[in-house]
C-alpha cells in the first residue's frame, strides 16, 4: 500500500499544479480569440476530460509515465493573436487543422523532421515574443489594482523561492482570495457551475488558418511535444513518439468542437510523474500519470466555476496570474534564442515581430515573425558564408622575357 501511495500522490499533485497554473491562460486564450462565457468553460472542461482519458490510456497501455496536458504557449498564442477573422467558428476550424497536422507529424515522420529543422534561436525567440505581452501583465495589473495584485504577486515571489512548485497555485488562491473580498455580493449568483459542452460548427478562412493553425502547430510541437519527449529521455524512458502524436492529435481534435484548443505531452509538469520523486521504483512511475490523468478528470468538473470566478475579476488581475505562471517559460525561450551566437539577430528580428502584436493581411504576428526571423537567418548566413570563402588563388605567371642589352664603356666624358 505504501509503495502506491507514493506515485498516486505524485498524480495529484501533478494534476493540482498542473490545473491552478495555467487554466487561467486557457480561458484567456479562447476568450481571445472570440469565445463566449459558455464556450470558453466548454473548452476547458472537454480539454480537462479528454487530456485525463489520453494519459490514463497512454500510461497502461505502455507502462510508461506519460503525462498529457493542454498547450499552455498555444493558449498564450491565443491571447497575442486576438480576435481573428471569422470570429470564434474561424479559430475552431483553426484548432481541428493543427491537430490534423499533429496526427500528420505522427504518420509522416518527415513533417516531424521539417519542424525539428526549425533553428532552435528562431523557434524559441517567436515563443518568447508569443508569452511577452502576458508576462508583463504583472506590471500592469501592480499599477491599475495595486491592492489586488501586490498580494499576489508577493506570494508568488516568495514561493519561488521556498517551495517553488506551489508558487503558481498559491497565488492563484491569493487572487480568488481578492476577488471573492473584492467582487460584487452575489457574484456567482446566476452563474453556470456546473460543466457543460457547448459544440462550435467550424469555419475556415486563410486568415485564421495561417495566424492560428500553423503557429499553434508549431508552437505545441517546439516547446511541448519535443520538450515533453526530452524529458522522458533524460529519465531513461523511450516513449514511442508516433502513437502519442496521434493520439494526442485525435484527442485534440475531438476537443476542437467543444471549444478546445490542442492537447499535448506534458514539458513543465512531465519530471513530477517521470522522476524519482513519484517512486523510487521507475518501473511504478507510470501509476503516477495514470493517477494525474484521474485527477484533471475530476478537476474539470470545476471549469464552469473557475470560469466563472475569472469573469468575476478584472481582466488584468487574471492576466497577471497567468504571466507569472509563465515566467519561467519566458526566461527558458529567451536564453534559448540569444544561446547561438550566430543566430542572435535573427532571434531578436522574430522576438519583436512577434511581440509587436502587427496584423498584416489579417493575419498574426506570430507567422510574421517567423516569415522576418527566417528571412533574416538566410540572409546573415549567405553573408557568413561568403566572408568564409578563402580568396581565390592567382594564377602563376611567366616573367616577361627580356632581351640581353649591350654593355656600355663607361669613359670621362659620361656623366657620373
Amino acid at each position: 500500500m505504501e509503495r502506491l501511495a507514493q506515485p498516486v500522490l505524485a498524480g495529484v499533485v501533478t494534476a493540482l499544479v498542473g490545473f491552478a497554473s495555467s487554466f487561467a491562460v486557457v480561458l484567456a486564450g479562447l476568450r481571445a480569440v472570440g469565445a463566449t462565457e459558455r464556450q470558453a468553460a466548454s473548452g476547458l472542461f472537454a480539454l480537462c476530460v479528454v487530456m485525463g482519458l489520453v494519459a490514463i490510456w497512454l500510461s497502461l497501455r505502455h507502462r510508461l509515465p506519460i503525462s498529457v496536458a493542454w498547450s499552455t504557449p498555444g493558449a498564450a498564442l491565443l491571447v497575442s493573436t486576438g480576435a481573428v477573422e471569422g470570429g470564434f467558428p474561424a479559430a475552431v476550424g483553426a484548432f481541428l487543422v493543427s491537430a490534423l497536422l499533429i496526427v500528420a507529424a505522427g504518420l509522416f515522420p518527415a513533417l516531424g523532421r521539417w519542424i525539428a529543422a526549425i533553428p532552435q534561436p528562431i523557434a524559441s525567440a517567436m515563443l518568447a515574443g508569443v508569452l511577452l505581452s502576458l508576462c508583463i501583465a504583472p506590471v500592469r495589473a501592480l499599477i491599475d489594482v495595486p491592492l489586488m495584485a501586490a498580494p499576489v504577486i508577493l506570494t508568488w515571489a516568495l514561493l519561488t523561492r521556498f517551495a517553488r512548485r506551489w508558487a503558481v497555485p498559491a497565488a492563484l488562491v491569493v487572487a480568488v482570495a481578492a476577488i471573492a473580498v473584492s467582487g460584487p455580493p452575489g457574484g456567482l449568483t446566476g452563474a453556470a457551475l456546473l460543466p457543460v459542452l457547448e459544440f462550435t460548427a467550424p469555419t475556415w478562412n486563410v486568415s485564421a488558418l495561417v495566424s492560428v493553425a500553423l503557429p499553434l502547430f508549431v508552437v505545441t510541437m517546439a516547446s511541448q511535444n519535443v520538450p515533453g519527449m526530452a524529458v522522458l529521455s533524460n529519465y531513461g524512458y523511450r516513449a514511442p513518439l508516433r502513437p502519442i502524436l496521434v493520439g494526442t492529435g485525435i484527442a485534440s481534435g475531438l476537443t476542437a468542437p467543444a471549444g478546445g484548443h490542442v492537447i499535448n505531452l506534458a514539458a513543465i509538469t512531465a519530471a513530477l510523474v517521470a522522476g524519482p520523486d513519484a517512486h523510487p521504483d521507475r518501473d511504478r512511475r507510470w501509476i503516477a500519470a495514470m493517477t494525474s490523468g484521474i485527477g484533471y478528470v475530476v478537476l474539470g468538473l470545476t471549469a464552469g466555476l473557475a470560469t466563472a470566478f475569472v469573469l468575476l475579476s478584472p481582466p488584468v488581475l487574471v492576466e497577471a496570474v497567468a504571466g507569472l505562471a509563465l515566467l519561467g517559460a519566458l526566461a527558458s525561450a529567451l536564453a534559448a534564442a540569444v544561446a547561438a551566437p550566430e543566430g542572435r539577430e535573427a532571434a531578436a528580428v522574430t522576438f519583436v515581430v512577434t511581440a509587436s502584436g502587427l496584423s498584416v493581411l489579417g493575419i498574426g504576428a506570430a507567422f510574421w515573425g517567423l516569415v522576418a526571423g527566417g528571412f533574416m537567418l538566410l540572409l546573415m548566413r549567405s553573408r557568413n558564408r561568403v566572408a568564409a570563402e578563402p580568396p581565390a588563388p592567382k594564377p602563376a605567371t611567366t616573367p616577361e622575357r627580356t632581351e640581353p642589352q649591350p654593355l656600355s664603356v663607361r669613359t670621362s666624358a659620361d656623366p657620373s
